[in-house]
């Protein structure tokens, strides 16, 4: 599709209606090194919030139970899916089969020194690497993020700029959220910290997964209303 008959289609569709943030948001022309987050929790949250996937709208997922207080921004990346590939990708690097995607969009931690008050947002970010996690036989990676042009943390680029106690503190909070008061074995696992090179690559095939299933969302659009 043109950009002739692109354009007018978004800036209608932007006039009209509000964008699903998981479909009707560009992840942007300059993915994987910078990529547009929507935010869903904050750290100063004590209710899981997250997308409800048919309407577009931020919910209520459920009181946070225990004392687990998420340290950053989280939230997900635009036009994301983990699916196959991203499964896929897991598996070779850890050298086990059976992973699968989790069906989710990407998920994204952002750092930044600025207090946000609240998620249902928008902002631009740098991935810096990731957490491989693992929930049951799903892929369930973290990215790692920092916010753009942030003045404590704008200008890191590798996850090797990330203080160890701040991986340690994300890794605690993911091993850990969905664990009650005296169970040892935790419901999740963390296999890798990686670095820039595999975030990008887990981007890349989440984009891939993404198209599989949905297709280009501005194509679909235009057919529709072009006939």
């Amino acid at each position: 599709m043109t950009e002739e008959i692109k354009n007018p289609i978004e800036k209608l569709m932007g006039l009209l209606f509000r964008a699903h943030p998981w479909h009707g948001v560009a992840i942007g022309k300059d993915a994987p090194a910078v990529v547009t987050t929507y935010i869903e929790v904050v750290p100063s949250d004590t209710i899981k919030y997250e997308l409800d996937k048919t309407t577009g709208l931020l919910k209520v997922d459920r009181p946070q139970k225990f004392s687990n207080v998420c340290p950053s921004l989280y939230g997900f990346i635009p036009r994301t899916l983990c699916a196959t590939r991203v499964g896929d990708f897991c598996a070779e690097k850890i050298g086990r089969a059976g992973i699968a995607g989790d069906g989710d969009p990407l998920d994204i931690c952002v750092l930044t020194e600025k207090t946000i008050p609240r998620g249902d947002i928008l902002l631009q970010t740098i991935p810096i690497g990731g957490l491989r996690m693992i929930d049951k036989n799903e892929a369930d990676d973290k990215i790692i993020a920092v916010m753009l042009d942030d003045a404590v943390y704008g200008g890191w680029r590798e996850i090797s700029d990330c203080p160890a106690s701040l991986i340690d503190r994300l890794k605690h909070y993911f091993l850990t959220y969905k664990q009650p008061p005296g169970l040892a074995e935790h419901k999740t696992e963390i296999t890798h910290v990686y670095d820039r090179r595999e975030a990008y690559e887990v981007i890349r095939r989440s984009q891939e997964d993404y198209r599989a299933k949905f297709g280009d969302p501005e194509s679909i659009l235009a057919a529709a209303l072009l006939g």
